[in-house]
């Protein structure tokens, strides 16, 4: 997975859409090149009226793949109904990571594909930053959620991130860090519809 992710600072961004287009992300390194492109997976049918049923969305299950701009498969990242646990996986289907709130909206745990405890994410109040750290409490990561204005906010889905990874990080420690964003998106940030 380093390979792709390699560049210490790197964007994530979600496309300007309407409020019932979600969880599709371009990540980018620091000099604007596209390195993966995240989509809702094929069985998806329902998302499209999620939005009906505003703030609710960010309870619903759903997954998105995440390829080379050339279509090659990266990462699978499967975020389970509710908010408790999200799941990343490898192109084979086989788990590479998992996310599991331990305090919703303030604090998650990160496991490797085999459930062992690798680190955390801290969130701070207004769920804009996202403190990344070791199983010693080092910190390894920052993701900051950019402010892109009132009009953006509540009407686009529209996002930005920024990844900044304090390296050396060891694998799968780093990726999951570079993924922290996706997954606090599709956990904290996307149930904002106009009610």
């Amino acid at each position: 997975m380093n390979e792709v992710f390699s560049s210490s600072v790197l964007k994530v961004e979600q496309p300007r859409r309407g409020p019932f287009a979600k969880s599709r992300y371009k990540v980018l390194d620091d000099a604007g090149v596209v390195l993966a492109i995240a989509a809702p997976t094929d069985d998806q049918g329902r998302a499209e009226m999620r939005g009906v049923f505003a703030g609710k969305s960010n309870l619903d299950a759903r997954a998105v793949v995440l390829t080379t701009p050339d279509g090659a498969p990266v990462l699978i990242v499967d975020k389970q109904r509710g908010r408790e646990y999200t799941e990343i996986l490898d192109p084979e289907g086989d788990a590479f990571g998992s996310f599991v709130t331990e305090r919703v909206g303030r604090r998650y745990v990160v496991y490797d594909g085999d459930g062992t405890l690798i680190g955390a994410v801290s969130v701070d109040v207004p769920r804009n930053n996202f403190e990344v750290t070791d199983t010693d409490g080092s910190r390894v990561a920052h993701v900051r959620k950019k402010w892109a204005g009132l009009a953006t906010h509540l009407l686009t889905t529209a996002d930005k991130y920024a990844v900044e990874i304090f390296d050396p990080v060891p694998e799968p420690l780093r990726t999951m860090a570079v993924m922290t964003a996706i997954v606090m998106d599709m956990n904290l940030h996307e149930a904002k519809e106009i009610t």
